[in-house]
């Protein structure tokens, strides 16, 4: 039977699949370039022309969740203003959940390729765009209820240690889900109503 040559954004896609199974079955020292070649069945050349180290690797499967995060928390933003009428709280919920909702679901996984990443280059500047995103994701849903004021990268800075923490915590499952959610939730509402005074 003759191969089937995949396109190049599909076997991308299949290899940063197989790479977060590799984490999950394995853990995240388990993953190397060779490994997930022979897991896709496919050569190393291939591998290795899409991840030319397994730093990059590890950065491309942070950029995939960041995605999936990004476009999770614009869809509960959008359904909170449509449900709620844009209330602070409602904004406030929609950030926690979303934020809290895709680190659980992602599970263990997340924090050992964090842990694999941590003390290089990529992992300081993954993180340092992947805050910024996020940040201005807040930025934008919350400064409508800052009063005249704007939300301070200070203030911002405080949100995204809480969302980290709690998220964490509840991926962990030292804090239920829903209370993370509900103390992340009440914690960016009250750092954003301070700034109304």
């Amino acid at each position: 039977m003759a191969r089937v040559r995949m396109a190049r954004q599909d076997r991308r896609a299949q290899l940063t699949a197989l790479a977060w199974s590799i984490v999950a079955e394995d853990g995240a020292d388990a993953l190397t370039l060779g490994r997930l070649a022979e897991a896709a069945g496919v050569s190393k050349p291939v591998v290795y022309s899409h991840f030319d180290s397994r730093s990059a690797l590890l950065v491309a499967l942070f950029e995939e969740y960041d995605a999936r995060q990004a476009a999770a928390l614009e869809a509960a933003l959008e359904a909170a203003s449509d449900r709620d009428q844009a209330s602070l709280e409602a904004c406030a919920r929609a950030i926690a959940t979303a934020h809290v909702d895709c680190v659980v679901d992602q599970g263990r996984e997340l924090a050992g390729v964090a842990a694999a990443l941590e003390g290089t280059p990529e992992l300081a500047e993954y993180k340092r765009r992947s805050d910024e995103t996020f940040r201005a994701q807040c930025r934008g849903a919350l400064t409508p209820f800052a009063g005249e004021g704007v939300v301070s990268t200070a203030a911002l800075t405080a949100i995204v240690g809480a969302a980290e923490a709690l998220s964490a915590a509840a991926a962990a499952g030292s804090v239920p889900r829903d209370e993370a959610t509900a103390e992340l939730a009440a914690t960016i509402a009250s750092t954003v109503a301070r700034l109304r005074r």
